[in-house]
């Protein structure tokens, strides 16, 4: 009972900062690391996905919940004395497309617990703080609002051209220092911004050989986002809202998703002139644009016909998955197509190819197409949008295919013909390809 009252305190106690945060801009915080109490963390705790991969401790998250109470008020003792050290990420790489790998840091679980606290508390002050462009990692904002932004944007608002932007390494190279200062200029608690520093400077381990980061913050933990949206909120989204908005001719609009980003411009003077004015921004933050990643382009209503007077095919580009080009509405209207990106489709593709061979042999094939079912309607949860049918029952069609030729090796003889295959599929069906998510509907 104790522990549920100082939890509803805790609580209220964060709704009260969010509050002060709505109401002054300018207010500065100075008594949050306290916040971080036995009951709190244990409500971290419940909330942690507790099928995560392990980190450096190997501890899971079963385990760890044995010895709760324990465990969680040594925890306690240790912040409150300062001598907690969170321990080094566990990097692992996943693959991102054209054999390329992203590096992920992955966290031990009271690392977790603690990166989840200070995310629920650092989230009461930020989120009166950011803009409603910005999607990514944020309570009730998603990628497929980002992408119904962007569409209706394109369609209805006086858009042009497109400033497609990529930030080189921007994880990987994100300024301690820098990021401190910003933290700084809202948060004046030492013992949080202290911890917050021990967060950046653990380092990671990759094959049993331990890096200590003095740059960077790692992709895959729970605090990462929000201090990347934290940094890019003061090095890109203010100062497009402040600043380039006063300084341009026309229409301007920024739409982000954690470092991923897109500006909508309607004449392309100020396209050019914004991108320049990006690069050097950048810059000044310690930062780099990738070079062949970074273009304007004239995209919209008028780009077929510009294409085809200078003998062309019309612009496409690529965002949070989707290759967005331009195409028609029955009636002949202009309107922004969507489809999965051919980089993200062949990814998809041989990460289930890969997924096949690693069950065949392992798991009964009844189990196996329940998880295949699962993945499906996972592919069809993010990839289901409105445009975006054909691609998805092409990854329908592949699903199909590699599992008869799975079932096919698997029994060593080509058993599993086509006529069989639908007879399986009639009795046992796979999830067919369905539009989740309908950026027409009016409400």
């Amino acid at each position: 009972m104790m522990s549920d009252t100082e939890l509803s305190k805790t609580l209220e106690k964060l709704s009260s900062i969010s509050f002060c945060a709505r109401g002054d801009a300018a207010f500065e915080f100075t008594s949050l690391a306290h916040h971080l109490n036995t009951s709190f963390l244990k409500d971290c705790y419940n909330h942690l996905d507790r099928n995560k991969a392990l980190g450096v401790d190997n501890v899971s998250w079963e385990e760890y919940g044995r010895e709760l109470d324990n465990n969680i008020e040594a925890l306690v003792l240790k912040l409150k004395r300062k001598t907690y050290r969170p321990l080094p990420s566990k990097r692992v790489y996943i693959p991102k497309g054209n054999d390329e790998f992203r590096p992920l840091g992955i966290s031990a679980i009271e690392t977790k617990i603690v990166e989840s606290g200070i995310t629920r508390i650092l989230g009461s002050i930020y989120e009166a703080d950011f803009y409603g462009f910005s999607y990514g990692f944020r309570p009730k904002k998603s990628a497929h609002q980002a992408l119904k932004v962007l569409g209706d944007s394109v369609n209805f608002k006086p858009v042009n051209y497109v400033i497609e932007a990529d930030i080189k390494g921007f994880f990987d190279n994100v300024s301690h220092k820098l990021l401190m200062d910003f933290l700084k200029i809202r948060i004046k608690d030492a013992s949080l911004v202290d911890l917050i520093e021990r967060f950046l400077v653990a380092g990671y381990i990759d094959n049993d050989h331990l890096t200590i980061t003095d740059k960077g913050t790692p992709q895959g933990s729970i605090l990462s986002p929000m201090l990347a949206n934290i940094f890019l909120h003061y090095v890109l989204d203010k100062w497009v809202d402040e600043t380039v908005q006063k300084h341009t001719l026309g229409y301007i609009e920024i739409i982000r998703y954690a470092d991923d980003f897109i500006i909508l411009a309607q004449n392309e003077y100020d396209a050019k002139k914004v991108l320049r004015a990006l690069e050097n921004r950048f810059s000044k933050y310690e930062l780099q644009l990738h070079p062949d990643k970074t273009n304007v382009f004239s995209f919209g209503k008028m780009e077929k016909s510009i294409a085809k007077r200078e003998n062309r095919r019309a612009n496409t580009f690529d965002f949070l998955g989707f290759t967005h080009y331009c195409d028609k509405t029955r009636k002949g209207y202009f309107k922004v197509g969507r489809k999965t990106s051919a980089k993200k489709f062949r990814a998809k593709a041989k990460d289930l190819n890969l997924w096949f061979k690693s069950v065949r042999n392992l798991v009964l094939t009844k189990d196996w197409w329940k998880m295949l079912g699962a993945k499906l309607r996972g592919h069809y949860e993010y990839y289901g949008v409105s445009e975006n049918y054909t691609s998805i029952h092409k990854f329908y069609a592949l699903a199909v295919k590699l599992a008869r030729k799975w079932m096919n090796r698997r029994s060593q003889k080509k058993a599993m013909s086509w006529t069989k295959m639908e007879t399986y599929l009639h009795h046992y069906p796979l999830p067919k390809p369905k539009i989740k998510h309908n950026f027409y509907v009016t409400t």
